[in-house]
């Protein structure tokens, strides 16, 4: 899905908590309305970090794996006035 144009990849490999969600913040206040950012990250509480960040924000979680201790995270931006 990094392909795709309409997703944005941020690399967070190797950063900790809490800048690989002050990372994504930063990224998403750059893009369109309802586009996705994919994040990569390796720190082990990004999963419970992104799920929080997502509901305090009204971005949505819409995919989540993990491979080889790195976790990708696939988040839509939400749609103005959301």
């Amino acid at each position: 899905m990094a392909s795709d144009p309409a997703v944005t990849s941020l690399d967070a490999i190797g950063l900790t908590c809490p800048l690989p969600v002050l990372k994504a913040r930063k990224a998403l206040a750059g893009m369109a309305p309802v586009a996705v950012l994919e994040v990569l990250a390796s720190d082990p509480g990004a999963a419970e970090d992104f799920a929080a960040f997502c509901k305090a924000t009204g971005h949505r979680l819409v995919g989540q794996s993990a491979a080889a201790g790195v976790h990708r995270f696939l988040i839509r931006k939400a749609a103005e006035g959301a």
